[in-house]
């Protein structure tokens, strides 16, 4: 997910959805509110332990912070020297993702088509919106609304936050803070992102809990929408400067690998970038189905554990 959350085009909430971990990450989030302090007076240190299920937390942030600050450094490297191969190797990695999670449940019903365009619509004007946020005036509140919008973004799969703050001009600002550990600026934008995980993390949660399958048909169309930003063979046809000079993508031209290569005069690296969207693909292929076996395991473990816990409540129930 840190990996991924780097990476313009690329959503962390994707990975999550992919490994199957994506419900789990949002009600936990949920947990970290006023009722952690009812759980703590209630049961002290153990139970809060339970309740902000920190079992699954603290190996997980681990994990992304780890990521974000090793990945960085790389990942500027290969946007500014290689974009075409790590394009292609992420939009084969997202593709597939909608492909894995585009799989109907059950309970499906051809008015679950209706989440499904709203998702696409909304990933497609979403980043448009973005510049937006830099007429708010105050560095120091915009950085507060960035890191609440670009965590958001998150939880939601196929919508970049990297991608959010490239639009609102502050990925570079944000990525330069991170690698030189700008405590400062770090703070500011962390403020944001609890204030945007504190909000977002109930919207879902509950939307999950409610309406479970037009939710997800919504997250699908999010990662469709978000297919066109990671197209290795586009061209920038409509930009703007943010306050720092720096360069706000707002609209491409995607062409043919042939028709990038008459155009700029560059390789399209066809066949190098074709190879990396099967590795993407693949990867997320293994980790569905890793995924599918784990869970099949729980499953089958659960069920003579959850019968061994009747028979006990029985000869509770027995012996009062």
């Amino acid at each position: 997910m840190g990996a991924a959350d780097a990476v313009p085009g690329v959503s962390g909430g994707t990975i999550a959805f992919v490994t199957g971990i994506y419900e789990e990450l949002i009600h936990t989030i949920k947990q970290f509110g006023p009722s952690a302090f009812v759980a703590w007076r209630r049961g002290g240190l153990p139970m809060l332990v339970v309740h902000l299920n920190l079992a699954f937390v603290v190996p997980l942030l681990v994990g992304i912070a780890a990521s974000l600050i090793s990945v960085a450094h790389l990942v500027v490297w290969l946007m500014d020297d290689h974009p075409l191969l790590l394009n292609g190797f992420f939009f084969g990695l997202v593709a597939a993702s909608a492909l894995v999670v585009s799989r109907h449940p059950a309970d499906w019903k051809w008015w679950h088509l209706l989440p499904l365009v709203l998702g696409l619509v909304l990933a497609h004007f979403l980043p448009t919106l973005m510049p937006l946020v830099m007429q708010i005036g105050s560095p120091n509140l915009i950085l507060v609304v960035g890191g609440a919008i670009a965590i958001s973004a998150l939880l939601l799969p196929g919508v970049s936050g990297s991608f959010l703050l490239l639009t609102m001009g502050l990925y570079g600002t944000v990525m330069q803070g991170i690698r030189s550990f700008d405590l400062g600026l770090i703070a500011i934008f962390g403020v944001g992102c609890l204030i945007g995980l504190f909000v977002f993390s109930r919207l879902l949660s509950w939307l999950l809990r409610h309406y479970h399958t037009a939710t997800l048909q919504l997250l699908v169309g999010f990662i469709i929408g978000s297919l066109p930003v990671l197209w290795p063979w586009r061209e920038l046809v409509r930009y703007q400067l943010g306050p720092e000079g720096q360069m706000i993508p707002l609209d491409y031209r995607y062409l043919t690998p042939g028709d990038y290569a008459l155009l700029t005069g560059e390789a399209a690296q066809l066949v190098a970038v074709g190879a990396l969207m099967l590795a993407g693909a693949a990867l997320v292929l293994l980790l569905d189905r890793g995924g599918r076996r784990a869970h099949s395991t729980r499953q089958a473990g659960a069920a003579p554990a959850t019968g061994a816990a009747r028979e006990s409540n029985k000869e509770e129930g027995s012996d009062a």
